[in-house]
């Protein structure tokens, strides 16, 4: 199989490339993407997506929003065709009625996007198609259904066999450490020499999930500090003068940044499979190693605060770290969800709230979003998928002694509540 993919893929690169074939097209788009799904044809098919992803990287956001229209409705299931094939179902559940359920509930969009992932470096072009579509169109617009079809699809494709866990170092190709310094999300790598002390150093690890249809674009990748000691800042973790450690003598392992690279992919989880990965690998190469925890950022802090009617500027250090822990521990948005969005991937990824830190990040945005508090998440490995399944089934918070008695602690303050 994998010959005839070659084949196939070379025979493919000279149809688009050959003279008899037309510079241009006259047919709409329309026609093109029927052409597609009726084709039975291996290369004809391969041209013609090719032509349709051709025409969809010429258009302009208001051609690609109507092109989302067009999906949404003339690419929908069709009702009249689902509501025929449930009766005979439920009559007869045999796998001829099984079948022909499944096929009309299915929208002919999904047939679509597996067509033109069909064609080399297609799976990409998908990615950035779906996000344009959630750059272009809010998440209340009828034509937003059609992210269901991407995120169903991108699931399967994107599945954790398919992922390969590189290490991220200055050896690296050139172009993948240049992506590294654009996608950095949590704290911005402001130059090379800022990226070489972060991945060339022995002890510090860099470690990314690709995809072999996307083999120079890093999907999500985390940076690791090996420590002596739980880490308690980020700026000292951060310094440009700090203390060569060698890897053989750290105890802790530190997940100081965690980055998602593709907007077409949110939504899609990596990193729970990311984390429990780099966990694995590292014990193995340095079974030293007896602490693995996070130093993260609470980037939601300082909007509960202000939705609790609390001013930043007039908390002392101790009420802010009882506030933060009583954040950590009780806040919710509606739906029982855990307010914040860090400690709702750590926590649903089975780690505890180990401890929370006054000017952890003196950054200008860590001042802003958390007022300078940062938390140590601790991925304990005896005790994280009973982590996982009471905060996924109950939503409770795991956490330290030291952080449930800073959170009780929070009404008891004196004059707290009126700063």
């Amino acid at each position: 199989m994998s010959v005839l993919s070659d084949v196939l893929d070379l025979v493919f690169r000279r149809t688009m490339k050959s003279p008899a074939t037309p510079a241009g097209d006259s047919r709409s788009l329309a026609d093109l993407i029927d052409e597609l799904l009726s084709s039975k044809g291996e290369i004809s098919g391969l041209v013609t997506a090719q032509r349709i992803l051709d025409r969809y990287a010429a258009m302009n956001d208001t051609e690609k929003a109507a092109f989302f229209g067009y999906l949404a409705d003339d690419l929908d299931i069709d009702h009249a065709l689902v509501e025929s094939t449930l009766e005979p179902l439920w009559k007869k559940p045999d796998q001829r009625a099984y079948d022909a359920f499944m096929a009309a509930v299915e929208p002919r969009r999904q047939e679509l996007a597996r067509r033109l992932n069909r064609v080399p470096n297609a799976t990409r072009q998908l990615v950035e198609m779906r996000a344009d579509l959630l750059r272009l169109l809010p998440p209340d617009d009828p034509r937003m259904r059609i992210d269901c079809d991407f995120r169903h699809l991108f699931a399967s494709w994107f599945n954790r066999g398919f992922l390969v866990l590189r290490r991220i170092s200055w050896e690296s190709p050139a172009d993948i450490l240049e992506k590294i310094i654009r996608y950095e999300a949590v704290h911005a790598i402001s130059s090379w020499e800022e990226l070489r002390r972060r991945v060339a150093p022995e002890d510090r690890r860099c470690f990314a999930f690709f995809h072999p249809a996307m083999p120079g674009e890093p999907l999500i990748f985390v940076e690791v500090a090996l420590t002596k000691g739980i880490a308690s800042s980020v700026q000292a973790l951060l310094s440009e003068v700090h203390p060569p450690l060698a890897a053989d003598q750290a105890d802790t392992a530190i997940f100081y940044s965690i980055s998602n690279c593709q907007p077409g992919l949110a939504g899609i989880s990596f990193g729970n499979s990311l984390i429990k990965q780099v966990v694995n690998d590292l014990a193995a190469e340095l079974p030293q190693l007896s602490t693995f925890a996070t130093l993260s950022p609470m980037p939601l802090f300082s909007r509960w605060l202000s939705g609790q009617g609390l001013s930043p500027e007039r908390l002392t250090n101790p009420q802010l770290l009882c506030a933060a822990a009583q954040y950590l521990m009780s806040a919710q948005r509606d739906g029982g969800r855990h307010y914040d969005p860090v400690a709702r991937f750590h926590l649903g990824n089975g780690a505890l709230v180990h401890a929370v830190h006054a000017d952890a990040d003196l950054s200008e945005r860590g001042q802003r979003e958390s007022c300078g508090v940062m938390t140590n998440y601790l991925y304990d490995l005896s005790s994280i998928e009973q982590n996982h399944e009471r905060f996924a089934n109950q939503r409770q918070v795991n956490a330290s002694q030291q952080v449930r008695t800073l959170a009780q602690s929070f009404q008891s303050i004196g004059g707290l509540q009126d700063a």
